[in-house]
């Protein structure tokens, strides 16, 4: 598995390619709420020209850029300029949450704990300043988010950091392997016994002097400090951690998820031909975007024109129920009939 700064070398060096937007998906994106309706209309409306999306080369999906492949299928185009990735599928998750912590809209909140969730489960071996760095969140909850996460799985003996150096996650651990190798092998050079038992070649050096002298490779302070913390893992594997509610988007099923079919539909020249194909696209876009913040939307409604707001709600979904029922007519080959 690559390490962070793998991760991190610079796409933007990569060519650029023009690729049909029928070819590119949407899908794994680290923004649980889908696209952002207003940064969709904020891009549609300007002038500039966008700059390339970043896609995954293997899988087709795009790993930056989401809103500006929105903006390209609301203007009809059938080409976009795009820079590939050719990593893992799990890399190129880490990019994208990197891409996005970075410039253009950023994750919320809830966006950066699940990538975060997610990260240090695809990522076991890395830092959790690495996954703090990547997702936006503090060294601190990432490592809670990893207690919650991998209270199942074996802990690992060493992480790798920022720098893509490996160091062990306990100096105990680390130590007693050091003093294994060199009781194994007496003349083994303290570079490779630094180098296998991921420690400095100082605290090799310190850990031979130890075993010359009869001690224990692993000082007592640094050996109650690693009892402490498998102690404290432990507790944490015991407590059962209240569960947090699960926004609806999440929870949708993927494939009747409103902002994946309507994704689906811009790509459909007989909608994206002609102007009144365009509008519905344009309309049933929103209401993807509406679904996916329907908690927010709920949670903003002022009080004083709450009743106003359900009526034309209650409206709407007359006039909706019954474009259904005609659309599902024309589906089964029927008439359809306009009302009033």
């Amino acid at each position: 598995m690559s390490s962070e700064a793998e991760i991190q070398l610079d796409v933007l060096d990569e060519p650029t390619h023009m690729v049909p937007v029928d070819s590119l998906s949407i899908e794994d994106c680290p923004r649980l709420e889908g696209e952002d309706l207003q940064h969709t209309q904020l891009l549609l409306a300007s002038e500039t020209v966008l700059p390339p999306i970043l896609v995954h080369r293997p899988t087709l999906r795009v790993i930056d850029g989401m809103h500006r492949l929105r903006v390209a299928l609301l203007r009809g185009q059938s080409e976009i300029a795009v820079r590939f990735f050719d990593g893992s599928e799990a890399d190129a998750f880490v990019l994208a949450v990197r891409s996005n912590a970075v410039h253009g809209l950023p994750l919320t909140l809830s966006d950066r704990t699940a990538a975060a969730t997610r990260i240090v489960t695809s990522h076991p071996h890395w830092s959790d300043r690495a996954v703090a760095r990547v997702s936006g969140l503090s060294p601190k909850t990432v490592a809670a988010i990893r207690r919650r996460s991998t209270a199942d799985t074996p802990p690992l003996n060493a992480r790798v950091g920022q720098d893509g150096r490996v160091r062990p996650i306990s100096a105990a651990a680390g130590r007693e392997r050091a003093g294994r190798l060199i009781a194994a092998n007496p003349g083994i050079p303290l570079r490779a016994v630094a180098k296998e038992a991921g420690i400095s070649v100082g605290t090799a050096h310190d850990v031979r002097e130890r075993l010359a002298s009869g001690r224990d490779p692993v000082p007592d302070r640094e050996r109650r400090g690693a009892g402490a913390r498998a102690r404290g893992r432990t507790e944490t594997n015991v407590q059962q951690l209240p569960a947090r509610p699960v926004s609806p988007g999440v929870l949708r099923d993927r494939a009747r998820n409103p902002a994946v079919l309507v994704h689906r539909l811009l790509k459909d020249p007989s909608l994206r031909s002609t102007e009144t194909g365009r509008t519905l696209l344009r309309l049933l876009d929103a209401q993807a975007h509406v679904v996916q913040t329907w908690d927010r939307l709920v949670d903003g409604v002022p009080q004083h024109c709450s009743e106003i707001i359900a009526d034309l709600a209650n409206e709407y979904a007359k006039f909706w129920h019954e474009f259904a029922a005609q659309s599902h007519t024309v589906a089964h080959g029927g008439d359809r009939q306009i009302s009033g």
